[in-house]
């Protein structure tokens, strides 16, 4: 019992006496405190007291593409303390490769009567994507918050990092190591966080269409794209996400070339353990735990009635500058 008042406090961020109060049914607590326990005990695994089971926790969907790119586990771990907090418990839906889809999971949160959701990247961000869940969820006035860039026209309200931002510090900080043939390592051509750093770094000085090289995000598409562009002469690289940027680093120790002595990378996230790689990757960070509060509060506005704009709210990028990089090799 000790130990549960212990984790359910730190979960909360109140004390043990207030969590107590709350599972013996005394009076003296907040109803916001009283409902962010009672979500923090479904959260942690904990059954409810007896007298308190009959009570249904308020839902919230957090849908996630994946789990393999550890930003996306670093933005439900504080979209989910954030919610719990609130009183709102958190349900995780990742997709997987052949398994349950984006809209398969937004037919199973209505199921649940959710009170809304947040998609921490998605479909949302492709234009080629079929968008048709999202139309039904503004059809029944479920609150919504999209995390990083969209399509028009959706009509929810979101939270980005700054994606021309990001790439103009990374070139920027590659510019002035000497580096004049920079490359692009982006998604695809219909994913709109990647159509912005593209349209950002076409501003920022000569960048041939042979120096984009698209891919799936994961270390492989960064392997592959980063061969073409290191074929083509490259020697910076400026990728569209951490995972890509270790497929770039990896790409170029196969073809016997030092990073950074030869080819510099830079990637973008400052995900986990990113100063842990060989060499510790320069990186441009996402502020992931004001973004993730930010769609938090907008969620809980719109649950709480208020009608909030579909806009989208534009976070500063951080370039983190580690030993991925450095000086241009000399001709």
């Amino acid at each position: 019992m000790t130990r549960r008042l212990a984790e359910v406090a730190k979960k909360v961020g109140v004390s043990e006496a207030t969590v107590s109060r709350v599972l013996n049914g005394k009076p003296g607590v907040s109803e916001a405190t009283r409902q962010a326990v009672l979500s923090a005990l479904d959260v942690l695994g904990y059954e409810r007291p007896t007298q308190l089971r009959g009570e249904r926790a308020r839902l919230v969907g957090l849908v996630l593409p994946e789990l393999q790119n550890p930003i996306f586990p670093a933005f439900a771990e504080v979209i989910g303390g954030a919610l719990a907090q609130l009183g709102l418990t958190p349900v995780l839906c990742t997709q997987t490769k052949g398994g349950v889809s984006e809209a398969d999971y937004v037919e199973l949160l209505l199921q649940q009567q959710v009170s809304g959701v947040v998609f921490a990247g998605g479909l949302f961000a492709q234009a080629d994507a079929p968008h048709d869940h999202y139309r039904l969820l503004a059809d029944r006035n479920i609150p919504v918050v999209l995390v990083n860039a969209a399509i028009d026209n959706l009509g929810f309200p979101g939270v980005s990092c700054d994606d021309a931002v990001a790439v103009e510090q990374a070139w920027r900080h590659l510019a002035s190591l000497g580096h004049e043939r920079i490359g692009l390592v982006l998604g695809p051509a219909d994913h709109m966080p990647s159509a912005r750093k593209l349209a950002a770094a076409r501003t920022m000085g000569d960048l041939p269409d042979a120096n984009v090289a698209r891919a799936m995000f994961s270390i492989e598409g960064g392997h592959a794209a980063a061969t073409r562009l290191i074929d083509q002469g490259v020697t910076g690289i400026i990728c569209a996400s951490d995972p890509l940027a270790l497929g770039a680093i990896r790409a170029a120790r196969r073809k016997g070339l030092d990073v950074p002595s030869r080819v510099s990378v830079v990637g973008y996230d400052d995900s986990a353990f990113m100063n842990c790689t060989e060499p510790p990757l320069t990186t441009v960070r996402q502020p992931i735990e004001a973004m993730g509060r930010a769609a938090v509060e907008l969620l809980n506005a719109q649950i709480g009635g208020t009608v909030v704009p579909a806009e989208e709210l534009l976070f500063e990028p951080e370039l983190v500058v580690r030993g991925s990089t450095a000086q241009a090799p000399k001709a």
